[in-house]
């Protein structure tokens, strides 16, 4: 007799487990908050707090921005951060305009 509560579920070869899509939005959740995280920075000159305060303030966003972003890469793989991190680069967007141009 088998244990059915023990048994693994079984899946298709090309189908992905479940819980994947989910890692992948909060991968791509966490780098838009990276983002925003470091668009604060510029707010903070605009605050009213002292200037210790507000260096402490952008030290942690920074810190806060950076963690953010590589968990994020972490949880969207090395693929996709690859892919994101060509659409970002300046450098590559003259490229190809460039490219088109001849």
């Amino acid at each position: 007799m088998t244990d059915y509560n023990q048994q693994e579920p079984q899946t298709l070869a090309g189908e992905k487990p479940a819980g994947r899509p989910r890692m992948k939005k909060l991968g791509l959740l966490l780098v838009a908050l990276s983002f925003m995280l470091y668009g604060g920075i510029l707010l903070v000159p605009f605050t009213p707090f002292a200037t210790a305060t507000k260096a402490a303030i952008t030290t942690g966003l920074i810190i806060t921005g950076e963690i953010s972003f590589w968990l994020g890469a972490l949880l969207l793989g090395k693929e996709i951060v690859a892919k994101y991190k060509r659409y970002l680069n300046p450098l590559q967007w003259f490229k190809k305009q460039d490219s088109r141009d001849n």
